[in-house]
C-alpha cells in the first residue's frame, strides 16, 4: 500500500533524528520536533517547487532537517522561519538537481493513477504527454524563477504572499515572474520545434 505524504514526512524526520543520534550528536531539541510538526508539509512542498522528483523527496527532506538541526540554535527567531527554511530548501534542492543532472535522470514522471473519465486511451495518452512536457520544461528552468512560476501560475499564490514567503521585495517577485514566463515560453517553443522535427522524420 502506498504511503501517505504525511506518513512519509514523519518517517523521514524520524530517520533523520535517529541517524543523528547514532552518530553521537546530542539529543535533538524539542524545537526541531515542533518545527517538523508545523512546517514539515511546507518543506516537502517547497522541495517539489524546486523540482525535486518523488523518488528523491525523502532524501532531500532528510538533508533539509540535517541542516536545520545543525543551525537551529543560531536561528534568529525574530525573522520569519519560512524564509529561512525556504533558503535551506533551495540549497538542498540545487545540490540534488546537480546530482540528478550528472546521473542523467529522467525529466518527469508519468502519473499512473489517471482518473477514469470515460475518455479514450488516445486522449489520456495526450494528457500524459502534456504532463511530461510541462515537467521537462520546468526542469530546465532556472531554479529561482521556477519556484516563483510554480507558486504563482500553478499554485495560484499572490505575489505579496510569495514575497513574504521567500523574503524578497514584491518587485523582485514580479521581476522573477516576468523572467520565468519568458523562459517558459522560450523553452516551450524549443520543445515544440523539436517535436515537430521528430514528427517530420
Amino acid at each position: 500500500m502506498k504511503e501517505s505524504g504525511a506518513a512519509s514526512i514523519q518517517r523521514s524526520v524520524e530517520q533523520c533524528l535517529h541517524a543523528e543520534a547514532i552518530g553521537g550528536a546530542r539529543q535533538p531539541p524539542s524545537d526541531l520536533v515542533a518545527l517538523h510538526a508545523e512546517h514539515g508539509g511546507f518543506i516537502w512542498a517547497t522541495l517539489q517547487r524546486f523540482g525535486i522528483h518523488q523518488p528523491d523527496l525523502e532524501d532531500a527532506f532528510q538533508d533539509v532537517f540535517i541542516v536545520v538541526q545543525r543551525r537551529l540554535s543560531s536561528f534568529d527567531w525574530a525573522c520569519p522561519i519560512t524564509t529561512w527554511l525556504f533558503a535551506i530548501c533551495r540549497r538542498v534542492a540545487a545540490a540534488h538537481r546537480r546530482r540528478a543532472h550528472t546521473r542523467r535522470e529522467r525529466l518527469g514522471e508519468v502519473v499512473d493513477d489517471v482518473p477514469d473519465s470515460g475518455r479514450g486511451p488516445e486522449e489520456l495518452t495526450s494528457q500524459e504527454q502534456a504532463k511530461l512536457q510541462l515537467e521537462g520544461i520546468l526542469e530546465a528552468m532556472d531554479i529561482d524563477r521556477r519556484a516563483v512560476f510554480v507558486m504563482f501560475e500553478i499554485e495560484e499564490m499572490p505575489c505579496s504572499e510569495i514575497a513574504t514567503l521567500i523574503g524578497v521585495p514584491v518587485g523582485t517577485v514580479y521581476s522573477r515572474l516576468h523572467a520565468a514566463r519568458k523562459e517558459f515560453a522560450m523553452l516551450l517553443k524549443k520543445n515544440q520545434a523539436e517535436q515537430a522535427r521528430r514528427g517530420g522524420t
